[in-house]
């Protein structure tokens, strides 16, 4: 009788080197730039094996470090035994083939955007999810096709890390007339999509429902804060662009006022404009919000820096004049030294651990009092025949006095103007106390 053998394929994880440019930019500092890349590479199934860097006051325009350095790069790759090179920053299509001439050449070269694309890829899960790096990754493509071939020519893109482009496909079959085409056909899908989820837009927004979207740095917890407050079953992990797509849940406030909570793709510094562009519906749940809570790791070392990257974006996106709540997350990895130095430095804003619950009630008072800033006090004398309003009532107001008479339900209320209009042909004159 012979056993069956069971053999456990190991999941080969390249080798990398990392590259960075120091220009003296203190926000965020080349170290901390590089660290972050690390952790970038990490995810998208990469090893580092060295971490250099140069300072420069701008790029070198043949391959962005200099030639010495560019030659000390090539020399790391042969001692590391190195698969693959990641610059920090963007290279321009000639660069990166000029550099690829200087590293040995079973050697990849990518850059930052690259590889965010390339983790992208990875945990884009929905239709719209894919489709939308589908486009961003041919939009970064069509400039450097020329490179590509030297790529396929010197068997440079053969798997792994910044080679999951345009999946299925062989790289011979890429050309600027079939990525130009590609691109209009997957523009065409997504504005089918947006279209669906612009009518689901639209209708929370004729509701006159209070919406509030969760935006933050990359790995900030926001899916984590989702999940604490509404039980969303949103996927969580500790993991750099662990979730790509927008998730909405409904939530009923204490005061029984019923909002939507929306979590939002993470944003990063650096992030690829194509990126921006490509996850423009996703990002249009922040720019349609009431009020936005901009979660951040309260534990990590960048905070601040990451905390202006955000801003960075919501500028760009056009969500700048909304308003909005800091919320720290993860203060369950803080001293209490540490917590107290945090609110003196931000005392408007929220601390909570979506994993512990600490904070969680003051946060929900916060959205309440935002939500309910602009309410105004009416008094109403709703006909039993409209039950439908009372409904409405209970579901979208602060809910003072409610009392059953003869000719239907005597209600005082605070809500928000949007609704109150549908009650203007039964309003009364509000009691004052006295009066009560």
């Amino acid at each position: 009788m012979t056993q069956s053998k069971h053999f456990t394929i190991e999941e080969v994880r390249e080798r990398a080197v990392l590259v960075g440019v120091d220009r003296g930019d203190t926000t965020w500092p080349v170290s901390e730039s590089l660290a972050e890349l690390e952790r970038l590479a990490n995810t998208a199934g990469a090893d580092v094996v060295a971490v250099t860097s140069q300072k420069l006051d701008a790029p070198n325009p043949r391959t962005f470090v200099g030639s010495g350095k560019a030659e000390e790069v090539a020399d790391l790759c042969r001692a590391h035994s190195a698969d693959i090179v990641i610059f920090d920053d963007e290279l321009t299509p000639s660069q990166q083939t000029n550099l690829e001439r200087v590293v040995p050449k079973e050697v990849k070269v990518i850059d930052r955007t690259a590889l965010i694309l390339d983790i992208f890829a990875l945990h884009a899960t929905s239709k719209e999810g894919r489709l939308q790096v589908r486009l961003a990754q041919n939009q970064y493509l069509l400039p450097r096709l020329r490179g590509m071939w030297a790529h396929l020519a010197s068997n440079r893109m053969g798997g792994g890390v910044g080679s999951r482009f345009g999946e299925g496909e062989s790289q011979l079959e890429v050309d600027r007339r079939m990525v130009r085409k590609r691109i209009t056909s997957i523009k065409r899908e997504l504005k089918q999509l947006n279209e669906v989820r612009a009518l689901q837009r639209e209708g929370r927004y004729k509701s006159g429902m209070f919406k509030v979207s969760l935006a933050g740095y990359t790995n900030a917890g926001k899916s984590s804060l989702l999940n604490a407050l509404t039980d969303a079953g949103v996927l969580s992990y500790d993991k750099l662009f662990a979730t790509l797509d927008s998730t909405t849940r409904k939530f009923v406030l204490p005061e029984g006022r019923e909002i939507t909570l929306t979590d939002t793709v993470g944003f990063i510094q650096k992030l690829p404009h194509t990126l921006v562009e490509a996850f423009k519906s996703t990002l249009d749940e922040i720019v349609g919000a009431d009020l936005i809570l901009h979660v951040i790791d309260a534990s990590s070392d960048e905070r601040e820096a990451q905390i202006q990257s955000v801003e960075e974006v919501l500028g760009q996106i056009g969500a700048h004049d909304i308003k909005r709540v800091e919320v720290f997350n993860k203060i369950d990895l803080l001293g209490e030294v540490e917590k107290e130095a945090l609110s003196n430095r931000h005392p408007d804003a929220i601390l909570v651990s979506a994993l512990s619950g600490a904070g969680i009630d003051a946060l929900v008072k916060r959205i309440a009092a935002v939500a309910s800033a602009h309410d105004e006090l009416i008094s109403v004398l709703v006909p039993y025949s409209r039950g439908d309003l009372v409904s409405i009532a209970h579901e979208r107001a602060l809910i003072v006095l409610e009392e059953h008479g003869e000719d239907g339900t005597r209600i005082d209320m605070q809500i928000g103007p949007a609704y109150a209009s549908m009650f203007e042909a039964f309003r009364v004159e509000v009691q004052s106390p006295v009066d009560a």
